[in-house]
């Protein structure tokens, strides 16, 4: 289902009602000459539901006589509502009685409701769980933030930040007219590409706390699948396969959207986060790995990634290859006889990987705080041998 969210406050101060604008939207359309531009996108985008937020003291007898006439039959309610704008006392079942012959003279379900002044944090969170109120799972959005106080832009937003995610809603246009320098002229300005980034914070706060740079990849186009598949060969410890996955995403010219403008605020953020792909062998590579994960707290990866940093050493400095299974194994095998600090890290890892509880390590399991802290003792001191 579609719904629009439309807010009405106040005329100015002095004005008996808002100036009679004809807006122009980007693409050059004109709408008619209107009072309340809310009544105006309804007419073009078309919505099964339109919401209409405003307070106890909002202009809803100008919203009833200006650019919609209700006729006899809402005489009554109409005067009723008229009265109780002058003292800031319109109620929600005045509305309720109205909204009937609303829905019936556009053709569609229309809601009038009644929200805070939306001045404290709590009137703040009521104002969103209206919003959550009148939209279903995956519905398609619109929010017309033109009207009401000068904060609703700011609230708008951060409900459609909120619908998308309690609702899974799809935004569709946050819409804004813009009362121009002439006389009875505006714009209508599309707000909804600031979500995108929104999207990119989203994104940078869900990888720092799980070094998961798949999660780029819808924002990043075509080539964000080498991203997933890095993050896919990260994820399961093959260091070599992510490098080269990062690797052939980062030569690639088109690796950034061109037509995202919120790409040149994070792409330089993005290259710091996955720079590790630049150290200069698989030893260095691992221990970059070791330690990001542990700063998420992903314990098991960071064991993992510091001993098999460990090897790859042991292995290059025999001259023979890092892919080498044998060779691995032999300097396994060499560095937990030689260090104890291969050793007590491969009793971690073992720990964690097959859920053991050695007693000697019963203190270092027994919160994160010692569990960090031993790891990044450990990682210290076998990296740096």
């Amino acid at each position: 289902m579609s719904v629009l969210f439309t807010f009405l406050g106040r005329p100015p101060r002095g004005d008996r009602s808002y100036q009679r604008v004809e807006y122009t939207f980007s693409d050059g359309r004109k709408t008619r000459p209107v009072h309340f531009l809310g009544w105006e996108l309804q007419s073009i985008t078309r919505p099964a539901r339109v919401v209409v937020l405003g307070t106890q003291g909002s202009a809803w007898d100008h919203l009833l006589e200006s650019d919609i006439r209700l006729g006899d039959d809402g005489e009554a309610e109409r005067l009723a509502v008229i009265e109780a704008v002058e003292r800031s006392a319109v109620s929600q079942s005045m509305l309720d009685r109205l909204a009937p012959l609303l829905s019936d003279e556009l053709g569609r379900d229309v809601r009038l409701l009644i929200v805070p002044y939306c001045r404290t944090l709590t009137e703040q969170a009521a104002l969103l769980r209206h919003f959550a109120d009148h939209v279903d799972e995956g519905d398609l959005i619109d929010i017309d933030v033109t009207h009401g106080f000068r904060s609703m832009p700011m609230l708008g937003l951060l409900a459609a930040l909120f619908l998308r995610r309690v609702r899974r809603g799809q935004m569709e246009h946050i819409w804004y007219g813009e009362l121009g320098p002439g006389q009875g002229q505006g714009t209508v300005q599309d707000l909804v590409g600031l979500l995108s980034f929104a999207d990119w914070l989203d994104a940078l706060a869900v990888f720092d706390h799980t070094a998961d740079y798949g999660v780029f990849a819808r924002l990043t186009g075509p080539s964000g699948e080498w991203l997933e598949s890095a993050a896919f060969f990260e994820r399961t410890t093959n260091a070599t396969q992510a490098r080269q996955k990062l690797t052939t995403w980062a030569n690639r010219p088109d690796r950034y959207p061109s037509n995202d403008p919120a790409v040149n605020l994070f792409r330089d953020t993005l290259d710091q986060r996955l720079s590790w792909r630049s150290a200069t062998n698989r030893a260095d590579w691992e221990a970059k790995l070791a330690s990001s994960a542990l700063e998420v707290g992903d314990y098991l990866r960071a064991a993992i990634f510091g001993l098999e940093s460990t090897v790859t050493r042991e292995v290059l400095a025999v001259g023979r290859s890092p892919e080498d299974f044998a060779a691995r194994e032999e300097a396994g095998k060499l560095a937990r006889s030689h260090y104890p600090g291969v050793r007590e890290l491969a009793g971690i890892r073992n720990a964690l990987a097959h859920g053991t509880r050695d007693r000697k390590l019963a203190r270092t399991l027994d919160s994160p705080e010692n569990l960090h802290g031993a790891l990044q003792k450990l990682l210290a001191q076998v990296l740096d041998n």
